[in-house]
């Protein structure tokens, strides 16, 4: 059943609409559970729309072992994925710096507050993202510490690779999933592959995720793909961040989730009007790089990539 979260006029007779797909068990088998799987607050991710899809497709195969409701809200932002546009177009909006919203305030407050009001009370949010243009993540969930008790080990059932627990910040404190989280509805920040393209690897590690947390939630009872044991971060210290020494055209040697060696080289940045490398990027420590530079043009201070420490990723 398709049903309109949130409907508002625009400009030259068109309408601002969001929707989203309930999928639900017959009355008879219904735990009454909910998850609901949320993509699209920024225009230029799109990895999720493939997990919106895929996962609708598996629960069609076998609707006899659905036991309880999941809700997907493919589109968040409809006016910024029709324009791949990170924000909202003609307000310069980031949705995502705009929640919990007001019910009484300006349009696109109307708009997340009714949003806020239409996904609370799940059991569990999939809130996916995936990187913007420039770089490439390997799936992971990024979890504030301020609710980390709760949401960890929920994350753990969701196949990713990588589980990364950051510290408060108040620019957090606007987003969808740190306003859900603050009310008691249990959000997962997932982040995987790169802006304005589907890594359909990626979507369907995720889809598996979401089976396996479905079915420890009681909302699927058919087989489920095992999961991975992921890695899980609590220390900022773990990270290491690779920035440019000098812009350029960055060249990588290595491929995305590489185990690297100290010193080891990661990419080049070279000039190509003179034919010549300008700088050698290399592993600062020994680690796994979860991030990788995916727009090869890079000024001074470009983020280009970061390393998990070894010890934390407990490889040989």
């Amino acid at each position: 059943m398709i049903e309109t979260i949130v409907s508002v006029g625009l400009p030259v007779d068109e309408t601002l609409k969001i929707r989203k797909k309930r999928i639900q068990a017959e009355a008879a088998s219904n735990s009454g559970k909910r998850i609901s799987i949320v993509t699209g607050i920024h225009g230029d991710e799109l990895e999720g729309q493939y997990v919106c899809f895929e996962l609708q497709r598996r629960i069609e195969e076998h609707r006899e072992y659905l036991n309880g409701i999941v809700d997907i809200y493919p589109a968040m932002n409809p006016l910024g994925i029709d324009s791949i546009t990170r924000g909202i177009p003609a307000f310069d909006l980031d949705m995502n710096r705009l929640f919990p919203g007001n019910i009484d305030g300006s349009m696109m407050e109307y708009v997340v507050a009714c949003i806020m009001e239409d996904v609370k009370g799940s059991d569990c949010v999939m809130d996916i993202h995936a990187s913007n243009i420039y770089l490439t993540e390997i799936p992971q969930i990024r979890i504030n510490e301020l609710h980390q008790d709760a949401l960890v080990p929920m994350a753990e059932e969701a196949n990713v690779d990588f589980i990364w627990v950051h510290g408060a910040s108040t620019v957090l404190e606007a987003t969808f999933a740190h306003s859900l989280n603050s009310v008691g509805t249990p959000v997962l920040v997932v982040e995987m592959g790169v802006g304005m393209r589907i890594t359909q690897e990626y979507g369907n590690q995720m889809v598996d995720g979401i089976f396996n947390l479905m079915s420890k939630m009681g909302i699927w009872t058919g087989p489920v793909t095992p999961v991975k044991k992921p890695i899980i971060s609590r220390n900022p210290q773990d990270v290491s961040y690779l920035n440019a020494s000098v812009g350029g055209l960055f060249i990588p040697q290595v491929k995305h989730g590489a185990k690297l060696k100290k010193n080891q080289v990661i990419g080049r940045i070279v000039d190509p009007l003179q034919g010549s490398v300008l700088d050698e990027v290399a592993a600062p420590e020994d680690g796994m790089l979860f991030t990788i530079r995916d727009y090869p043009i890079v000024v001074e201070g470009s983020l280009m990539g970061r390393l998990l420490k070894k010890e934390v990723c407990g490889y040989e």
